[in-house]
């Protein structure tokens, strides 16, 4: 290449490692003979003497989750703006997977972004011994990590519900170990508390299309005139079961959901829905991780916070006016035979409390167990119960519990 451009040798490695040492019109020539000739930077070439690749990692839980669509977008931009590259790595719901394919990706990258992680906080942790990492959709103490507000966002969800005319409500649960969960049910209930609205929670469930859909049969066992699901793909799977069981959206049943993903406005009806920033997250995520490989950081370790607002579409209204139950619940077959034979017993909020920001849920599998062992409720559990529950539910919040968001 040097002969090619007519310069010494080191005269084209400074072109590459250090352009602003060499005329502009040097350097031109240089990277017009490079292109002619095919030859391409080797970033682990590269980072044998200076230990850096310019490469980033952001690992995500599911890739054909659309929540992640603009999150991978705005991080790309923003690594691409530094001059990095992004390996981007599905975690496909699994730690297991996510650890090994971390294992492979620390020594060619210089950091990683931590969307959503299936892994324990001492796993994380344990990652950011060995590169620069940002958590992403969980709050962790002691090292960067950021999230959108779920309470503002779930307390408005409330709200706009109450201010249609609703009485009573349901939150259909996603993964049983999720901090976003614990959050946004625990929000819920607080928001329900204030507003006078009886709530009950069911589920776990997944957070797909599918997982939607199977709350159905608990939905119709014991109904409610509002829903409120963990996200937009559990929402629409749920508005797609109730509308094949006879159920108008909104005349019968409202549905919100959470993330205001890409799909949620051209489904039928356009889902209402607390939208996150997720362009902003994926982007802001990586410039604080830019910020740890620069040594910028300014030592606050408190999770960094991005807004959320109601977007309100056309899968919420006001609550239709009657006596018994609605037709399409009556036919429905319960969750827990599968046959119509008798309802599916509806958990106890008190027994599904929300974990403590830097601690998963682990301990809700148990009580998810014991709550659908317990008798059926007529009605939705209301959220005023006695001292003794609410005093149930704050010591519950603080026990361990496994990672999954």
């Amino acid at each position: 290449m040097a002969a090619a451009a007519g310069v010494a040798p080191s005269t084209v490695s400074r072109a590459f490692s250090r352009p602003g040492r060499v005329n502009a019109e040097t350097a031109a020539r240089i990277h017009a003979v490079a292109s002619e000739l095919g030859y391409r930077t080797n970033p682990i070439a590269r980072a044998l003497p200076t230990g850096r690749t310019s490469m980033l990692a952001v690992i995500i839980s599911d890739v054909t989750n659309p929540f992640f669509f603009e999150i991978i977008r705005g991080a790309e931009a923003a690594a691409a703006d530094a001059g990095y590259v992004m390996l981007l790595v599905d975690a496909q719901e699994s730690s297991t997977d996510e650890r090994e394919a971390i294992s492979r990706a620390i020594p060619i990258v210089d950091g990683l972004v931590l969307a959503n992680s299936r892994m324990s906080n001492h796993a994380i942790r344990t990652v950011s011994a060995q590169r620069p990492a940002v958590v992403l959709n969980r709050p962790m103490s002691g090292m960067p990590s950021l999230v959108s507000d779920n309470a503002r966002g779930s307390r408005r969800a409330v709200e706009h519900l109450a201010e249609l005319g609703h009485h009573a409500l349901t939150y259909v649960a996603g993964p049983e170990a999720s901090w976003a969960d614990g959050m946004r049910w625990r929000s819920v209930l607080e928001a329900a508390s204030e507003l006078d609205l009886r709530v009950r929670r069911v589920g776990p469930f997944p957070p797909t299309l599918a997982g939607g859909t199977a709350a159905v049969r608990e939905m119709a066992a014991n109904p409610s005139t509002a829903v409120i699901a963990y996200n937009d793909l559990m929402a629409i799977g749920l508005m797609r079961g109730l509308i094949d069981l006879g159920a108008r959206i909104p005349r019968d049943v409202s549905v919100i959901g959470f993330d205001n993903i890409f799909g949620s406005d051209f489904c039928t009806p356009p889902l209402t829905t607390v939208a996150a920033p997720l362009h902003s997250l994926g982007a802001v995520a990586v410039r604080m991780l830019l910020q740890e490989l620069g040594n910028r950081t300014s030592g606050v370790v408190r999770p960094a916070m991005l807004p959320t607002h109601l977007v309100v579409r056309e899968s919420t209204g006001p609550p239709p006016r009657r006596r018994q139950a609605p037709r399409w619940a009556s036919t429905a077959p319960s969750a827990a035979t599968g046959d119509g034979s008798g309802p599916d017993p509806a958990p106890d909020p008190a027994r599904h409390p929300a974990p403590t920001s830097d601690q998963p849920r682990r301990e809700e599998r148990s009580a998810g167990r014991t709550a659908a062992a317990a008798p059926a409720p007529t009605a939705p559990e209301p959220v005023r119960r006695s001292a003794a529950t609410r005093s149930s539910e704050s010591t519950t919040n603080g026990s361990a519990a496994r990672d999954r968001a």
